[in-house]
């Protein structure tokens, strides 16, 4: 397997796009796009099977990340305003991103509206030669995302130096 993409509700679509592509550098694949009900399409057969009947429409912008990873975000015309992470319930919960810049992207975070959960922590802070950091942030909208400095596997491989 490999990872394609990621769907992410957000409040407002043109600051969600501003956000993700100025604050953490994902790339424009396709602009906001309308979507609305509709039994025509292959697109609106789908929407239908996901949403249900009468989902009102919605807007979608699609952007990848500089490894090709795909953004899906979603502004859906009727909403509860704000996400709140609720741990007690199953199912994801957060994204992570990978950057060498922590202070520029934490700094871009917060120009942008985003929010910084933690201090930048250290995964390892006993041993020196295992450098690999981490952050939780939130984008605009309460989506919880993290920044690692390392790949997942040199993080957490018991054999990485």
């Amino acid at each position: 397997m490999k990872m394609n993409h990621v769907g992410i509700m957000v409040g407002n679509m043109d600051k969600a796009v501003e956000f993700y592509t100025q604050a953490l550098g994902l790339k424009i694949v396709m602009a906001n796009t309308k979507v609305l009900e509709e039994r025509e399409t292959a697109i609106g057969r789908m929407c239908i099977a996901v949403f249900g009947e009468g989902f009102k429409g919605f807007n979608i912008a699609h952007l990848v990340t500089t490894d090709g990873i795909g953004f899906e975000l979603f502004e859906m015309k009727e909403r509860a305003d704000r996400h709140n992470v609720d741990f007690s319930r199953l199912g994801i919960f957060h994204f992570c991103l990978q950057t060498d810049d922590f202070a520029a992207a934490i700094q871009r975070t917060e120009k942008f509206g985003g929010k910084v959960r933690m201090d930048i922590m250290r995964y390892h802070p006993e041993d020196d030669s295992k450098p690999a950091k981490m952050v939780y942030l939130e984008d605009p909208f309460g989506n919880l995302f993290e920044l690692y400095s390392h790949t997942y596997a040199e993080t957490y491989a018991a054999d990485y130096e």
